[in-house]
């Protein structure tokens, strides 16, 4: 439709040519194309160059009309993908939304005032799929072909329990001592015992006495002096009196993730907040890291010089 209102603003295949910077041959093809399916010719070739037909005068004001549609489309477009403020919703886990995103996102607001944050705390790794959120951070890596992740890190998970639990129960001194102790776990979800056999300990629902699958509920239980629990490391800093166990065990990290969907990442606004999220939760994990190995491991009154070196759970 572009080559066929240049062709008849210009008068002639060369003129409209020069006029594109197009191909002349490439211009004669497109009319040609639009002409046969229309089913009728526009142009009638003349000494000077072509005259336009009845059928061609018919149509122009539309063809001009659907020309204008097409450049403000593009206008559009690109004003949308340069726009660097509006809303960015962000998807993550509970855990995560309430223990490792709130310092990285006031960050964020800090850097980037334009930007409104949505922050959806749900563990459903469709949340990007259905378009429901623009970001996702996520500890699995997701599988969708129509998702573009970048792995951030791999978080640490530790052993622990309460102060008040160790003081009354004792802190276990090697990794086979840990199941002669209340365990909190999971419920439905089995990455534990996934976990436990990865360890090359595989253990039954039944050794965990307390179990949800509520991740938030499952830090306050081993706050509360419950039991020994399995947890993100970066969740002890907001967890007071919790202090890791065994150190020596090899506990699988978990990977931190960085997704969002492919139609939406060339969006200037989504991509300034997927590059600083990138950039400052791995460097927010790394800080609580080091928080957490300045804390040692347990209470003075608790700990055992056998606590070192490196062991499974058979051990």
């Amino acid at each position: 439709m572009q080559s066929f209102i240049a062709v008849l603003d210009a008068g002639s295949l060369s003129g409209a040519a020069k006029k594109l910077g197009a191909q002349q041959p490439t211009l004669s093809r497109q009319v040609a194309a639009l002409e046969a399916q229309l089913g009728a010719p526009l142009f009638e070739r003349t000494g000077r160059g072509v005259a336009p037909t009845a059928l061609a005068l018919a149509i122009a004001d539309d063809a001009r009309a659907m020309q204008r549609g097409a450049e403000q489309l593009q206008r559009r477009l690109a004003r949308q993908r340069s726009r660097t403020g509006g809303t960015v919703r962000i998807t993550t886990s509970q855990v995560a939304a309430s223990y490792l995103l709130p310092p990285v996102l006031a960050a964020l607001q800090a850097a980037e005032p334009g930007i409104e944050v949505e922050l959806v705390a749900s563990n459903q790794l469709t949340n990007l799929l259905r378009r429901e959120a623009d970001i996702a951070v996520r500890m699995v890596r997701p599988a969708q072909a129509s998702l573009v992740a970048k792995k951030l890190a791999d978080i640490a998970i530790t052993a622990c329990a309460h102060e008040r639990y160790l003081a009354r129960a004792g802190a276990p001194r090697r990794p086979d001592e840990l199941l002669r102790h209340r365990l909190v776990g999971y419920d439905r979800d089995d990455a534990l015992l996934r976990g436990f056999a990865a360890m090359g300990a595989p253990i039954g629902r039944e050794h965990f006495v307390l179990r949800t699958d509520d991740q938030l509920a499952y830090g306050r239980l081993v706050a509360a002096g419950a039991g020994i629990g399995f947890v993100a490391a970066y969740n002890l800093r907001w967890l007071p009196g919790v202090v890791p166990v065994l150190p020596m065990l090899k506990i699988p990290p978990l990977p931190c993730w960085l997704a969002v969907h492919r139609e939406i990442r060339g969006s200037a606004l989504v991509r300034r907040a997927f590059d600083f999220l990138a950039e400052a939760i791995p460097r927010e994990l790394a800080a609580m890291q080091a928080t957490l190995a300045q804390t040692s491991t347990a209470p003075a009154s608790l700990r055992h010089p056998e606590q070192h070196g490196s062991h499974s759970i058979r051990q």
